[in-house]
């Protein structure tokens, strides 16, 4: 029995005028698992040309997405709405960062609620009127100098929190690290590089203790995997026998 797919917020695209850009945000809508896309009437209307080739492999959210003469009619099944604007908007309206705004739009979706978040066009973002229909807005922290966004750029920035906010992890990184060096397995690594030091005379006799001090400081200081301390037992016994032909 497979599960049902979680549900997402729709991301409602309000007068579109590029058919690549329509497909770079579905593109980044597929980067972080968002799947419903609503077109409020998109200049010279849809499907539109180059859109599929610019998704890059989302065609799927294309080709499922929803067409709307208006934007209330795109929102009336929505029970929670954001809208995204770089503008203070002088509305007697909420304003949060992409965090808080998100956080809430996944509360609402896991008790059973349907959310939408609103974009404007390219060129002019959302009108006062668009903005006033959404229950709060979501504005990122830009440079109040440069604070315009491309509108597939908007859109990822939505996707990689809302990805956040539901739980999502990166799909490798520290969990494929080898497990941590046990103690004596560091240590013994440090008597055997000690050993070979000696040998060869590179601790002064009178700076010898703070000198392994400072030494051992070094290597506790890595966090060292039992691949870690492996590796580097291996390159001090390869430079040894190379430098002294010898077994060590």
């Amino acid at each position: 029995m497979t599960s049902s797919p979680r549900p997402t917020p729709a991301i409602v695209l309000v007068e579109p005028q590029l058919a690549e850009n329509i497909g770079m945000a579905a593109r980044a809508m597929a980067n972080f698992g968002l799947s419903e896309l609503r077109l409020v009437s998109p200049r010279n209307g849809w499907p539109k040309k180059g859109a599929h080739s610019a998704a890059s492999g989302a065609s799927h959210i294309l080709e499922n997405a929803k067409l709307f003469p208006t934007l209330r009619e795109a929102i009336a099944d929505l029970h929670f709405v954001l809208a995204t604007t770089a503008r203070e908007r002088d509305q007697m309206k909420r304003v949060h960062g992409p965090e808080a705004g998100l956080s809430q739009a996944a509360a609402r979706l896991r008790a059973g609620e349907r959310v939408g978040i609103l974009f404007g066009r390219e060129r002019a973002g959302l009108d006062n009127d668009e903005v006033s229909l959404a229950d709060a807005i979501i504005t990122f922290p830009v440079d109040p100098e440069f604070p315009s966004l491309n509108l597939a750029q908007s859109v990822l920035l939505v996707g990689y929190e809302w990805s956040r906010q539901s739980g999502a992890s990166i799909p490798f990184g520290e969990d494929m690290r080898s497990s941590g060096a046990t103690r004596e397995a560091v240590l013994s690594f440090l008597d055997y590089l000690e050993g070979q030091l000696d040998a060869i005379g590179y601790f002064p006799a009178d700076k010898r203790a703070i000198m392994i001090r400072n030494m051992r400081d070094i290597f506790h200081r890595r966090d060292l995997s039992e691949q870690d301390v492996r590796t580097l037992r291996g390159v001090v016994r390869a430079l040894c026998e190379s430098a002294h032909g010898r077994k060590t």
